[in-house]
C-alpha cells in the first residue's frame, strides 16, 4: 500500500509539473481546455473552430488544445479527441491551421496559418468552402475600412495574376471580408478588430 501511495504521489507530481510548464509556455489566452467542460463532439468542434479562427485573427501564434484522453469513456478512447483531430485536418485545408501535432495523449499544439491563407486555401483545396459571400455585409463598414479592404482585394487579385483586377474587386472584397469576419467576435470593438485583421493581411501580402 505504501509503495502504491508513493507511486501515485510521483505521478501526480509529474502531472503537476507538466501542467506548470504548459501554463508558462502557452498561458490562459493561448489554451483551450475542452476537457474541463466535457462537451459533446459536435459542440467541441464548434467551440474549437470558433476559438482557432479568433486566435488566428489575433495573431496568437502557438496554441494548446486540451481534449483529454478518454480514460473514463467506455472503450478508453476520447471521442472529443478524435473529433478535434478531424477538425484540425479540415481547418488546415481551409487555411485556418498551418500545422499541428500531438503534445500529449490528451492535447495538441496548433499553429494558426497566416490570414491570407483563408482566401488562398479554398482555391487549391477540393473541400467546399462553408461560407457564402454576402454583398450586403459591406454596407455598414466605415469608409476607411472599406478602402483598406479594397486595397487588400486588389493585392490578392494581383498576386493571383488577374490582368484586370478591377473587374473582380467587389467580389473579392466580399470574400475577404467574409473570411476574416468569421474570426472577429461581435461587440463594440468588432470593426476596429476587423480593420486590424485587414491591415495584417495586407502586410502579409506585401511581405511575400
Amino acid at each position: 500500500m505504501t509503495q502504491r501511495r508513493g507511486g501515485d504521489r510521483r505521478r501526480n507530481g509529474i502531472v503537476a509539473l507538466h501542467q506548470a510548464l504548459d501554463d508558462a509556455r502557452f498561458g490562459r489566452e493561448r489554451t483551450l481546455n475542452l476537457r474541463a467542460t466535457l462537451p459533446r463532439p459536435k459542440e467541441a468542434e464548434a467551440r474549437c473552430e470558433a476559438w482557432l479562427r479568433e486566435r488566428q485573427v489575433a495573431a496568437a501564434g502557438e496554441l494548446l488544445v486540451i481534449t483529454g484522453r478518454g480514460i473514463n469513456s467506455w472503450d478508453g478512447q476520447s471521442v472529443v479527441r478524435e473529433a478535434i483531430m478531424r477538425l484540425l485536418g479540415s481547418l488546415r485545408r481551409r487555411g485556418v491551421v498551418e500545422s499541428w501535432h500531438e503534445h500529449t495523449p490528451g492535447s495538441f499544439v496548433v499553429n494558426v496559418a497566416p490570414l491570407r491563407s483563408l482566401r488562398e486555401a479554398p482555391r487549391r483545396s477540393r473541400e467546399r468552402p462553408r461560407i457564402t459571400p454576402d454583398p450586403a455585409a459591406l454596407r455598414g463598414l466605415a469608409p476607411p475600412t472599406r478602402a483598406r479592404l479594397r486595397e487588400l482585394a486588389l493585392l490578392a487579385l494581383e498576386q493571383l495574376g488577374i490582368r484586370d483586377p478591377d473587374a473582380f474587386v467587389e467580389e473579392e472584397m466580399v470574400s475577404q471580408f467574409t473570411a476574416l469576419a468569421r474570426g472577429v467576435p461581435e461587440g463594440p470593438e468588432r470593426e476596429r478588430r476587423l480593420l486590424a485583421a485587414i491591415e495584417r493581411t495586407i502586410e502579409e501580402y506585401v511581405a511575400r
